[in-house]
């Protein structure tokens, strides 16, 4: 009788963007701006789709992930969901929120900008 064989799904909540492949990189920052100023939002579910899947972020709970609006240049890319963001400015005349991770909003809060 075989061993059933567990494995564990390794579970990245942040990616480090710097650790990106430099045309990863180059996409991501495409599929943000894009998503940022889409005015449908079925493009932008698709374009936070194709983010999520080029990036590799697992376990995002409402299909958002961006990168950390901290002033220190954080390289996070995490869910726009964790629990932990900083809202760092409020999205006024575009999709995306800016936001600091959770590490950053912990470390060093910025006050929002207005």
């Amino acid at each position: 009788m075989g061993h059933a064989v567990m494995t564990h799904t390794r579970i990245q909540a942040t990616v480090n963007y710097t650790h990106l492949p430099t045309d990863t990189q180059n996409l991501f920052d495409q599929l943000m701006d894009q998503a940022d100023n889409t005015a449908s939002a079925a493009e932008y579910e698709a374009l936070m789709a194709s983010l999520i899947a080029i990036t590799g972020v697992t376990g995002v709970r409402h299909g958002e992930i961006l990168k950390c609006a901290c002033g220190c240049d954080c390289p996070s890319i995490f869910d726009a969901d964790a629990p932990d963001a900083l809202v760092t400015e409020p999205a006024d005349g575009y999709n995306l929120g800016r936001l600091q991770c959770p590490d950053c909003a912990d470390d060093h809060p910025r006050p929002v900008q207005d």
